[in-house]
């Protein structure tokens, strides 16, 4: 073992030792699990914490989970606080929003503690999507969840492996409750690896530089953090603003931002109070969205820890949409927290054109379509959010096809992925040219994208906004358009949807997804002539709607 060195380049190689260990547990995961939104979509999220819970670096993956694994920890802490309760080789689950879980049932996550010498030095963990964990509806998502108890086994930050054995008894209690238990097992053991491979790792970088040389790092990196966010936050606009914004279901949510030099503090008490049905996220997921549009606004390039975030206070009032209360559902809560970054973006967007383009499609456009497999005769279900268009920017049109913004850092699951894997056929997948974020500069497409039903009684579940509150835009562009979903029937006949569960659909059906184009920028009347015909030449607007909105044939 080395002598005890704080030595600057020392730490740095730490640091960026800890940022590949969250890489490594990230890669390990994505090779070694079972279910398609886990290791092709990247549904998924890996970290590291301090013995006490504060968050040292994460991997890849969603940036809305950024957040998410150091509140889980605490929770462990809080609850395990007893000598003895947490040892070497132990592994602990949590998935309840209200018992350190963060987000949705769904979503598991797997924490280990490390030791050195018998001492706790750090925490890693990860959290994924998973298919099924029971619930009154298939893939555990159901529009009309009106209680927590429907949505799934619940899992209030338990320990599953002890001393390196599982305890007999959980893993089956898990599983009994999955309409997938094969996958749902097999994603399991691929986090538990994932948290192995990343304690391994911090266990021998400690046991390295010394266990007080590797502490010294990580507080040296978070208030590194803390450093980057201040310098960052001097640059933004201070002052007070406030906006109140009208949702797809009649609701209206507010947002009061107060900016000064050291502190970024964001009001989302005066809300709706928690919704009667699943349109509901805790506290905890609402702070990590707010710490999204937060690492946005102050320096997303550096990576993230709990320095990162100490100038950010978010306030909230319990039982409202935005800090929902037990045993509210809770199943679309990202759609809430969606919501909630987009209100700040909207917010501040005219304040701060450098850094905020205008309104994108702005929903993670959550689509779940299952059934019995045709060919295996086994449940499947398919989980795919899906991709849409960004907002223009002063000086660039929209980007196309690409996740929102909580949901960025995935990927769009490959048709044959789902063809091979689950019962239907993926007919179509190209950009929506429906009218819709015209301006100087455009906002950029969304998709469309085909799914066709291969067995009787399959079903479709989704949940979309921005589907009747459209895009936002700026300095007189035109908004963008809706998210929504068609179901049509192989009679000829469709129905429409953005928010619904337990769809029937059958042989030759078609699901087909829309979503929106971004809002544009500017008076379509200012658009290039050039780029107007380029446009055309790329069958992205007709020369008929060219000469409507933008004067050019």
């Amino acid at each position: 073992m080395t002598s005890v060195s704080h030595d600057p380049i020392t730490l740095e190689i730490i640091q960026n030792s800890l940022q590949a260990t969250a890489d490594e547990m990230f890669a390990a995961m994505r090779k070694t699990a079972m279910s398609s939104i886990i290791y092709e979509v990247l549904d998924m999220g890996t970290g590291i914490t301090d013995a006490a819970g504060r968050l040292a670096s994460s991997g890849a993956g969603i940036p809305g989970f950024i957040g998410v694994l150091d509140k889980s920890v605490k929770v462990l802490l809080e609850k395990f606080d007893k000598p003895g309760q947490i040892e070497p080789g132990d592994v602990f689950i949590t998935n309840d929003p209200y018992y350190g879980g963060v987000t949705h049932l769904n979503d598991l996550v797997v924490c280990m503690p490390v030791f050195v010498g018998g001492k706790l030095i750090a925490w890693t963990a990860n959290i994924a999507h998973n298919s099924d964990v029971g619930g009154k509806s298939p893939g555990s998502l159901s529009a009309d969840a009106t209680e927590i108890f429907q949505e799934g086994l619940r899992l209030p930050a338990i320990k599953m492996i002890s001393k390196g054995e599982a305890i007999p008894g959980i893993f089956d209690i898990i599983t009994v409750n999955s309409r997938m238990p094969d996958f749902l097992e097999g994603d399991l053991w691929a986090a538990i690896a994932s948290v192995r491979i990343g304690a391994k790792r911090l266990a021998e970088l400690a046991e390295k530089y010394t266990v007080a040389t590797f502490e010294a790092a990580m507080d040296s990196f978070m208030n590194h953090g803390e450093k980057i966010a201040v310098a960052e936050l001097a640059k933004l606009p201070h002052g007070n603003f406030e906006l109140t914004e009208e949702q797809d279901d009649g609701r209206f949510f507010n947002v009061k931002i107060k900016i000064s030099a050291d502190e970024f503090v964001i009001d989302l008490r005066d809300n709706p109070d928690q919704d009667a049905g699943p349109s509901n996220a805790g506290h905890d997921d609402t702070l990590v969205s707010m710490q999204v549009i937060f690492k946005a606004l102050t320096d997303p390039t550096s990576p993230a820890n709990e320095g990162s975030f100490r100038p950010l206070k978010v306030l909230t009032k319990e039982g409202t949409c935005f800090h929902a209360k037990e045993p509210a559902a809770v199943g679309f809560y990202y759609e809430i927290g969606i919501r909630a970054y987009d209100l700040v973006w909207r917010c501040l967007a005219p304040h701060m054109p450098e850094k905020l383009p205008a309104g994108h499609f702005s929903s993670i456009a959550g689509t779940f379509i299952g059934g019995i497999h045709p060919d295996t005769g086994r449940q499947y279900t398919i989980i795919e959010p899906q991709i849409g268009g960004w907002g223009a920017s002063a000086g660039s049109d929209g980007n196309s096809a690409i996740f929102s913004g909580v949901h960025g850092e995935t990927y769009n699951c490959p048709a044959e992925i789902s063809e091979a894997r689950n019962g239907l056929f993926v007919d179509r997948m190209e950009l929506n040219t429906e009218p819709g974020g015209e301006g100087k500069w455009t906002g950029g497409h969304g998709i469309k994208l085909d799914y066709r039903i291969r067995r009787d009684n399959s079903f479709l579940t989704l949940g979309y906004t921005r589907s009747r509150i459209l895009p936002w835009s700026l300095d007189g562009g035109n908004e963008g358009s809706a998210n929504y979903a068609l179901v049509m029937r192989k009679d000829g006949t469709s129905e429409r949807y953005a928010f619904a569960s337990g769809i029937r659909v059958d042989t030759d059906d078609v699901i087909r997804v829309i979503t929106g184009a971004g809002g544009g920028i500017g008076n379509p009347k200012d658009r290039d002539p050039a780029l107007v015909q380029e446009d055309i030449r790329n069958g992205l607007i007709t020369a008929e709607r060219a000469r409507e909105v933008y004067g050019v044939s």
